[in-house]
């Protein structure tokens, strides 16, 4: 039997992904009665439907390129054959190895937070209804629950946006991915930021022929336009079609032999297209369906939960982190803001979220990633900024593996002759920004940069290779120890 102390939570958490795992676990170390309430599974979308999935796509994809790419290499063997159901089998295996490396469900529980599968609704700013789900729909039954908490986090993450057009519901997006019995031969991809060129560079090796549409005039628009470059070219030569610059999607229309006809402005002419699928790649949408925010006296920013540097909501008792926020959506940004937000939600707010230093990347082929300010961004900050850009092409590893395709392209501040930002494409790119990240949160100056002696032969060493052919043009390199212990 409950009770009405049993109700009564100091801080109630919407979601168990990333963001609200780590919610709970540092709002219980620092003492507090929590319940976290998800709807779904624990784990979020990157878990259960995005990265993890993602990435075991693009693993596929890389051993189908190193095994074309073998006979440079004096192995020659047959043509590979991609057996899509053994693909998504192997799929749903890692998603449940990774579930049961994390046991968010059972960290959560373990730590003393009471774990409740439900869909929760706001009925005033201090209490919410939970309801059953049956197929991802909330329930509604006689023998709801009505719980109250001093403080919620909501960390109820996003989902793939849809078009408003006519015949939207025909599109597919990265979430119907994984139930589809086969794969289309041929598919038309709106939208080029990350997920979208990250599903066009599997759907290639898959063997799809694919078009790419942008409304902006490049690729990877958010991107770094040297990166974007790198990636459309390789694109390019990989038979990739990529249409930028577009005016708009009007429609999308079912033919009678199963395909789909895509219909787009461009340069006020009117254009279509005929693919087996049209995949929507446009935008991440916070998930606020079904909350009763206006019971809250939540407010929105557009399609996502609007917070201040603390976190904390137009209610100021209630605090959002990750994607729900609409900031910075990535999975090591959620698990950095749900820190803070547990933490002003339980001591008060004083802890500001900042987002500094939040490398990220896409496992593309060739790989982008990025870290700190775009050159355009630096320079409107810091006028006299410079930039250095040293190539693959010149760089043994990637002629030794057969990628030399790829630049890394440092930002510095002229004065300070530290790190703005740093950019990349290729081979291991993701990994390389990973290692200037840690340069650009440690304040290291150029100088150190280009004195680093880094393993030969590798990809890291045009970390080096580019704050060499930097340093000189900001002063003399001293010619002293520059690693020292202040």
């Amino acid at each position: 039997m409950t009770t009405a102390s049993d109700q009564h939570f100091d801080v109630i958490i919407l979601g168990a992904g990333p963001a609200g795992a780590a919610a709970a676990l540092r709002a219980r170390t620092l003492g507090a009665r929590v319940a976290v309430v998800e709807r779904k599974r624990a784990g979020g979308t990157c878990t259960n439907s995005g990265c993890v999935p993602t990435r075991v796509l693009a693993k596929t994809s890389r051993i189908l390129r190193d095994i074309h790419d073998a006979q440079h290499y004096g192995i020659h063997v047959s043509e590979p054959q991609l057996v899509w159901s053994e693909t998504q089998a192997r799929v749903m295996q890692v998603i449940e190895q990774v579930h049961g490396a994390k046991h968010q469900e059972r960290n959560i529980k373990q730590a003393g937070a009471e774990y409740i599968q439900a869909a929760a609704t706001f009925i005033n700013p201090h209490e919410i209804t939970l309801s059953s789900v049956q197929n991802g729909s909330a329930v509604q039954n006689g023998g709801q629950r009505t719980l109250y908490a001093d403080k919620f986090i909501l960390c109820c993450g996003g989902h793939p946006a849809r078009l408003p057009i006519p015949g939207a519901e025909l599109a597919l997006t990265s979430d119907d991915l994984w139930t589809l019995p086969t794969l289309p031969r041929s598919a038309i991809i709106v939208g080029t930021g990350a997920t979208g060129v990250q599903l066009a560079s599997v759907f290639h090796s898959f063997g799809m022929t694919l078009t790419l549409l942008e409304s902006a005039p490049h690729v990877l628009p958010s991107e770094d336009p040297d990166v974007a470059e790198v990636l459309a070219e390789a694109f390019h030569e990989q038979g990739i079609h990529m249409v930028t610059g577009i005016g708009g999607v009007d429609q999308i229309e079912a033919l009678p032999d199963g395909t789909r006809r895509l219909t787009y402005r461009k340069a006020d002419q009117t254009h279509t297209i005929d693919a087996e699928a049209v995949f929507f790649a446009v935008g991440w949408p916070g998930n606020i369906e079904g909350l009763g925010l206006e019971a809250a006296g939540v407010e929105l920013r557009k399609r996502w939960i609007a917070v201040n540097d603390y976190l904390q909501t137009s209610a100021e008792h209630i605090y959002a982190a990750g994607d729900i926020t609409g900031r910075m959506m990535l999975v090591q940004a959620a698990d950095y803001e749900a820190h803070i937000a547990a933490e002003n939600a339980v001591r008060g707010s004083q802890l500001r979220s900042q987002h500094l230093v939040v490398p990220h990347g896409s496992f593309t082929d060739p790989e982008i990633a990025s870290v700190g300010l775009t050159e355009s961004e630096a320079r409107e900050q810091f006028p006299d900024c410079l930039t250095a850009t040293a190539h693959y092409r010149h760089l043994e590893r990637a002629l030794i593996d057969n990628h030399p395709a790829g630049l890394l392209k440092l930002i510095v501040d002229a004065k300070t002759r530290k790190l703005l930002g740093a950019h990349a494409a290729g081979e291991q790119a993701v990994g390389t920004i990973q290692a200037v990240a840690v340069g650009l949160a440690a304040d290291v100056t150029i100088d150190q940069l280009a004195a680093l002696e880094l393993a030969y032969p590798t990809y890291a060493e045009i970390i080096a290779s580019a704050a060499r052919k930097l340093a000189p043009n900001i002063g003399q390199v001293e010619m002293m120890p520059l690693w020292k212990s202040k």
